[in-house]
């Protein structure tokens, strides 16, 4: 049962550990860029500090201190099982530049712990607004206005209205029902969406007619428990509008610039022409995202803040799109030209297709891709576009040499690994892109043989260390995706600097 500290969060049960690159610093960048908005990037050994609030047991913290050996990393959470795996894997893995804080952050600001933290260059909240009560909330915005330079890039991610709409009272259902159920806060769930189906197959209104609602009880089977409960079990769950939250952070300075998920910033992709022209009467960018809420299925925003936005003209912004390094992170033979998006299937034209095709032949500067085709495209949409469809990642620093920090974190990472069945994947430390790379749980396996010296002679051994829960029939399977992981994938993560060469 969750304990009374708690709070009404969910303590009992642990988050997923995961890896978001919209928290990526060079992520983070090219958001600013791209909302034509200065944004200072600190080398991966300059004395810069970013901060995560609700860091969970602090994967992605963990990344970007190993990827940026000369930065401060400060990971803050209130749960303090999640605060001690953090810090056990950091001292497994020699990270001295992070520091895990248990803390309220509530009453974290102006305290002795605030005042040891230095001051912050990047701050990233992923999903904890919407799990968090007023009072959290006013804390968050507190400690940003007091550790954050002037310049501070934040990310926040968060339930967004009206995407969640529809889900408000499938939560309320399952967390009183749940909550009037015996045993831990996983438990509490499962009952909670038992009586949620149950309902549903009787014709309840708002389960049967909401979408939204539908499609959770329907895939229920298929997401991790971990997130069903820390998403429905607790008290102070809260979706929200974008323009409160950009009213609410207005009062640590932040200036609203635009989603870290770069397609979203481009209207021609996500509304239909009659939609577009409906947003245009309007100048104001608050209304235009309130426009895009009610139009499209997005029920979880990537926002990036600035504290005082410094703006670009068009040109300026081209120019310094022009001087970001874009990195593969697919093979050529994956190219991918047209892209599903709301506004329907986004067919790109032949000159940006060519483009699209250099730009996977290895890493180059957004400047000398375009100059293989003159006078086609922009640096802002081949940014984006490679970007946002995940065939490329941006890199500010991309001739940084891998630390031996990244490849012990990576060792750690990969050593915990005892079964492959699960599939949810998790990231590699890189500090080429200065963050993570997300990969399979089977790809993170193999990286970390590879780095203790191991090779292709050793899968029989590979498929004893994972295959206790393998079915035998699938064991082949499993062999057959490990040996096309070494051909296909492996190749990657040699021009990453991940693994050796």
């Amino acid at each position: 049962m969750t304990a009374a500290w708690s709070i009404g969060y969910v303590a009992d049960v642990p988050y997923l550990e995961g890896f978001y690159v919209q928290q990526s610093p060079a992520r983070m960048v090219l958001s600013c860029l791209l909302g034509r908005v200065v944004a200072d990037v600190p080398a991966p050994t300059d004395e810069a500090c970013y901060l995560e609030l609700g860091c969970g047991v602090g994967i992605g913290a963990l990344l970007t201190a190993a990827s940026n050996p000369g930065w401060k990393v400060v990971a803050i959470d209130y749960n303090p099982a999640h605060i001690a795996t953090g810090v056990a894997l950091a001292r497994a893995a020699g990270l001295d530049n992070i520091e895990f804080l248990e803390a309220d952050v509530a009453q974290l600001a102006g305290s002795s712990q605030s005042a040891a933290i230095p001051t912050v260059d990047f701050v990233t909240l992923h999903g904890l607004w919407s799990w968090v009560s007023s009072e959290v909330r006013a804390g968050i915005v507190q400690l940003i206005a007091a550790k954050t330079r002037p310049g501070a890039i934040v990310h926040i991610s968060y339930n967004s209205l009206p995407g969640w709409q529809g889900v408000i009272g499938l939560q309320r259902l399952i967390y009183e029902s749940g909550m009037r159920s015996p045993g831990r806060s996983d438990k509490r769930v499962e009952a909670g969406m038992e009586l949620a189906r149950e309902l549903k197959a009787l014709g309840a209104h708002y389960l049967v007619e909401s979408n939204v609602a539908r499609e959770v009880l329907d895939k229920v089977e298929n997401v991790p428990r971990e997130y069903l409960t820390h998403e429905y079990m607790n008290a102070h769950w809260a979706p929200t509008f974008h323009a409160d939250v950009a009213r609410t952070l207005a009062d640590a300075k932040l200036d609203w610039v635009g989603s870290a998920n770069p397609l979203e910033n481009f209207p021609d992709l996500m509304l239909t022409p009659e939609q577009r022209k409906v947003m245009d009467r309007y100048g104001d960018p608050i209304m235009h995202e309130l426009i895009k809420d009610m139009c499209l299925q997005r029920g979880l925003r990537h926002d990036i803040y600035v504290r005082g936005a410094r703006r670009l003209t068009v040109e300026q912004r081209e120019a310094a799109l022009g001087r970001v390094t874009l990195i593969p992170v697919v093979a050529p033979d994956e190219l991918r030209t047209t892209l599903d998006v709301p506004a329907g299937k986004a067919e790109m034209s032949d000159s940006l297709k060519k483009l699209m095709a250099s730009a996977l032949s290895g890493p180059a500067t957004v400047g000398d891709l375009l100059a293989r085709e003159p006078g086609h495209s922009s640096a802002a949409e081949l940014a984006s576009v490679m970007v946002g469809s995940h065939q490329c990642q941006p890199a500010m620093w991309p001739d940084f040499e891998q630390p031996q920090a990244a490849h012990r974190l990576n060792r750690v990472l990969a050593g915990r690994i005892t079964s492959v069945v699960d599939g949810r994947g998790s990231a590699l430390a890189c500090a080429r892109l200065g963050t993570g790379f997300n990969v399979p749980t089977v790809l993170q396996f193999i990286a970390g043989r590879l780095l203790n010296g191991e090779g292709e002679k050793d899968v029989d051994a590979w498929m004893a260390a994972i295959g206790a829960d393998i079915r035998p029939d699938k064991l082949d399977t499993v062999r057959k995706v490990i040996h096309t992981a070494l051909e296909q994938r492996v190749p990657l993560l040699r021009q990453l600097q991940i693994v050796p060469g």
